[in-house]
């Protein structure tokens, strides 16, 4: 198979420059808009868009908060190194988000929470789990999904354009810190709902070019089988021959990648927390302004991550039958001379799909698809991580030693500063991105997970479903469960996978048993460890149940810390009554001190406190889970329909020869 991507032009004409001039307009235009929001001033309006978000938002950030550039650079990459088997994680995300929409949510809506961690402290009581699971979170945003997308982003700018990553990535990390900032998680939706439009045009264009460029879905199965580079086909090596299962989705439960066993049971488990259980996720549809719409949304997302698979996968595979020789590299030494890496290079496979199908002048619509992916990640780790901040570690510790509940404004500022910090964070991380090319980048991610997230998926499941469950099982399942993982994530850090050239060193834990299989027992291991010692110690007050499990989510009676909303709502109460027998009073401020309270959108005059109390009245009603009759038979027959389709698919990606 020749190579056909020698002297590709990067040049970017006018028009290029117009398409990206444009995208930055509208995400700067959308983020200076989330400045006239009312509510954008008090928490729930901050961090969680006031829950006003109807389903079309909330789905379409759902799903630009999950296709980040990593899954542009990633799906691409382990599609033309592997075939279609990693399109198996999109079609479990489909099923996924709905036991989101339809087990979790209900119950995290009723307990009026912000945050996940907040809720371990309502169903258990206590404050451990809660600092804990939030501090865990920060550390993983910071150092894996921050890092991974600004290294595919850095990437796709090197490959495509010579950019210099730091001025690209400054650029890119300043705009969306204004967005984040000033307009909190409404402005996040918002610009993820222009990124979702961006993302689906661009990705589309490029498929379908991609396709005409080949010859056809049938042209690509013949031809991705023959796609073996020139130094392969003149040497004794089998490195860079495509696997024999690559347009397999599920394969061998034992000589495979994509073990059948171990991604159903394994892999899920990893997943329910990213999907179920992760902070960025779950905020998106905590916005919603009522159970339906988050359903909805839920819905939305579901239907589109049926895309990924043809948008990415398949156009990542055509990369290589186009670009062999570079993308399929089979040595260490012409590796290291494509891309840098000693390990790999299928991570280009995007970006020189973009530089050899597109003509010029279209280049600059691409390069805005890659920046919306990039951006709407970002926007989104950035405002979930000062969410998790300022409600679970900042308010406990303040509380703590001081003495003080901290006030409205203090969190307003507490929640925007963290912002500033995560992103002179990732500037120094920037560096370490920089040597972190070589392998399947999604891989990388999957992995990851694997070792960290189902013992949080198990103890959520437990808390949501067994009543029994305790603070004390919950909180040692946790910890066993981490320190487990460590083990094998060190193991697999110090033993890394040697290339098809090199030879395995690694022990047996590591060589013979699949990540996914990992999975399955880690989260095992944690259910059995919850389980029992909540057997063996005393059982959970029954006052920690009311709303905070799947079969009480609509008990109506008073929870013991209920008192502390009570004395919010009699303190505005107070408030406005002042103002129909006093009128509003004149404030006295700075002008310092009212630009602050204008570009935080905080208003405590009596005004602002009544428009504040209308809104603590639709927080009740949003957690009430009130859902017309009719919207509900629409939603649970979409329900069933995206199952059916999900599976359908699963069966003929799966088999041989159905498709």
């Amino acid at each position: 198979m020749s190579s056909a991507q020698d002297g590709l032009d990067t040049t970017l004409v006018a028009w290029d420059y117009v398409a990206i001039a444009t995208y930055f307009v509208l995400v700067l235009c959308v983020g200076l808009f989330s400045l006239c929001r009312s509510n954008r001033g008090t928490v729930s309006g901050y961090f969680l868009a006031g829950r006003y978000m109807i389903w079309l938002p909330v789905g379409a950030s759902l799903f630009a908060s999950n296709i980040g550039s990593e899954h542009f650079i990633g799906l691409a990459g382990s599609g033309a190194a592997a075939g279609i088997g990693v399109g198996a994680f999109e079609l479990n995300a489909c099923l996924l988000i709905q036991l989101l929409g339809w087990v979790f949510l209900p119950v995290f809506i009723a307990s009026g929470v912000y945050t996940l961690p907040e809720y371990m402290r309502k169903r258990y009581g206590g404050q451990r789990i809660r600092v804990y699971l939030a501090m865990l979170s920060l550390v993983l945003y910071i150092f894996t999904k921050i890092s991974v997308n600004l290294f595919s982003g850095a990437l796709f700018l090197q490959q495509a354009l010579n950019w210099n990553i730091y001025l690209a990535v400054g650029l890119l990390l300043a705009l969306t810190a204004i967005c984040t900032v000033t307009g909190g998680l409404a402005a996040v939706i918002y610009t993820d709902t222009l990124q979702f439009f961006i993302m689906l045009i661009g990705a589309f264009m490029l498929m379908i070019m991609s396709f005409v460029k080949i010859g056809g879905y049938g042209a690509l199965k013949e031809q991705y089988m023959q796609a073996i580079p020139n130094e392969t086909l003149y040497s004794n090596t089998s490195c860079g021959i495509p696997r024999e299962d690559s347009w397999q989705m599920l394969r061998d439960p034992i000589n495979s990648d994509m073990p059948w066993p171990g991604f159903l049971f394994g892999q899920t488990a990893a997943s329910i927390w990213y999907w179920c259980a992760d902070q960025m996720m779950v905020q998106r549809a905590l916005s919603a302004k009522s159970l339906s719409h988050a359903q909805g949304g839920c819905l939305l997302a579901g239907y589109i991550k049926f895309l990924p698979l043809f948008l990415m996968v398949l156009p990542g595979m055509i990369s290589r039958v186009l670009f062999t020789d570079e993308v399929a590299c089979a040595s260490e030494e012409t590796c290291m001379a494509v891309c840098g890496s000693t390990t790999g290079c299928t991570n280009i496979a995007y970006p020189k799909l973009v530089l050899g199908v597109l003509p010029v002048g279209l280049r600059g619509v691409m390069l805005a698809v890659m920046l919306a992916a990039l951006m709407s990640d970002l926007t989104s780790i950035f405002n979930s991580t000062s969410t998790l901040f300022t409600i679970d570690i900042w308010k406990y510790f303040r509380a703590k030693f001081s003495k003080k509940v901290p006030s409205v404004r203090e969190l307003m500022i507490v929640g925007r500063l963290v912002v500033v910090v995560m992103i002179g964070i990732s500037i120094l991380w920037i560096p370490v991105i920089q040597q972190m090319q070589g392998g399947q980048l999604f891989i990388y991610i999957q992995e990851i997970s694997s070792f960290l997230a189902p013992p949080i998926a198990a103890v959520y499941l437990i808390a949501l479903l067994w009543p029994r469950g305790n603070e004390k099982g919950c909180f040692w399942g946790l910890v066993v469960g981490l320190v487990v993982g460590v083990i094998r994530m060190i193991l697999d850090f110090t033993y890394r996978a040697p290339p098809c050239w090199g030879v395995d060193n690694r022990p047996a834990i590591t060589a013979k048993v699949h990540y996914m299989y990992f999975a399955m027992i880690l989260f095992w291991i944690t259910v059995i460890v919850d389980v029992v010692v909540s057997l063996l110690t005393k059982a959970p007050e029954k006052d920690m149940l009311i709303r905070t499990t799947w079969w009480s989510r609509f008990n109506k009676e008073k929870r013991f810390d209920d008192f502390e909303d009570d004395k919010e709502e009699i303190e505005l109460d107070d408030d406005v009554r002042v103002i129909t027998q006093e009128g509003q009073p004149e404030a006295h401020k700075s002008v310092v001190r009212r630009g602050y309270d204008w570009f935080c959108g905080y208003d405590d005059t009596f005004a602002g406190k009544a428009k504040a109390r209308q809104h603590q009245v639709h927080l009740k009603e949003v957690s009430a889970l009130k859902q017309d009759p009719r919207a509900k038979i629409f939603l649970n027959i979409n329900l069933v329909l995206i199952l059916l389709v999900a599976s359908t698919l699963y069966i003929i990606f799966s088999i041989p020869g159905l498709l």
